[in-house]
């Protein structure tokens, strides 16, 4: 089962991956993900990527294709993958397509997590994560016991310069002019289905399965 998970920043992408690795043990390629990794480790991709990213900005086309193409080759995805992150415009959505052929691979459905704007700034901009261990909490929906501290490690919790308000703002506009286009890219080939992305994680999962045929 190959899968593209579809959608705005902050849409749900990887809470869902997550899901549907525990139970078809598919990998989620995240590129946001990868990317972070790599501007933590200080690589010579993440000293190309740090800058772009905390102010909002896509990372080149040449230098996430190649990431994606890397970790399609790896032995764990011979089951099938979900993508999040990638594709995200056109342009990448036809690099992939020629990709995956050259790696004997096609896509079986495009699942796009419909999300209002609103939901998505708030969503974002609550996210807070520990240093530390990586622990992820949220000041509405999953708040640490001692506010701004990790329940685990006790170390205080930062906000990712990718999930303050403004640069929120400014990753949903580009979205919007596009990464939007892809949906009509996919719904041409007959695969792309739009599922809500509003509710409780495990009620849009249920859908999520259904719209790729395992429900």
């Amino acid at each position: 089962m190959n899968l593209i998970l579809l959608g705005p920043p902050n849409a749900g992408k990887g809470t869902q991956a997550k899901k549907l690795y525990a139970d078809f043990h598919i990998p989620q390629i995240s590129t946001g993900d990868i990317l972070r990794k790599a501007v933590a480790d200080g690589t010579e991709l993440g000293k190309v990527a740090g800058p772009l990213m905390a102010s909002g900005q896509y990372v080149p086309d040449d230098v996430v294709i190649g990431i994606v193409e890397e970790r399609l080759k790896q032995p764990d995805v011979a089951k099938g993958f979900v993508l999040d992150g990638f594709p995200r415009t056109p342009g990448q959505a036809d690099a992939l397509d020629r990709m995956l052929a050259r790696l004997g691979k096609q896509l079986d459905a495009v699942i796009s997590l419909e999300v209002p704007h609103a939901k998505l700034v708030e969503r974002g901009s609550g996210r807070r994560v520990c240093p530390a261990d990586g622990s992820v909490y949220h000041v509405f929906q999953s708040p640490p016991k001692r506010a701004g501290y990790c329940d685990k490690c006790g170390t205080g919790l930062v906000q990712r310069p990718d999930d303050m308000p403004d640069v929120i703002e400014k990753r949903l506009q580009k979205y919007d002019a596009e990464t939007a286009p892809l949906k009509a890219f996919y719904d041409k080939k007959g695969i792309l289905k739009s599922v809500d992305g509003v509710g409780s994680p495990e009620g849009i999962y249920e859908e999520i399965k259904a719209a790729a045929g395992k429900g």
